[in-house]
């Protein structure tokens, strides 16, 4: 999973930088939920360019 992470992460840092032109704006997410039967981590990454948006939810 970590893997998987640090690649997204590469990858959105690259098409970030704009080499190709407009941008590519990555996102990041993340959440904490406590309840009566334990602790709930999420989250989620995405990149926006124009009016696509991909994203991954965890």
């Amino acid at each position: 999973m970590a893997r998987v992470l640090i690649v997204l992460g590469v990858l959105g840092a690259l098409s970030a930088c704009g080499v190709d032109g407009e941008p590519v704006r990555p996102s990041l997410n993340a959440g904490l939920g406590i309840s009566g039967s334990g602790i709930h981590l999420g989250g989620a990454v995405g990149l926006s360019k124009g009016p696509v948006t991909v994203s991954v939810g965890l």
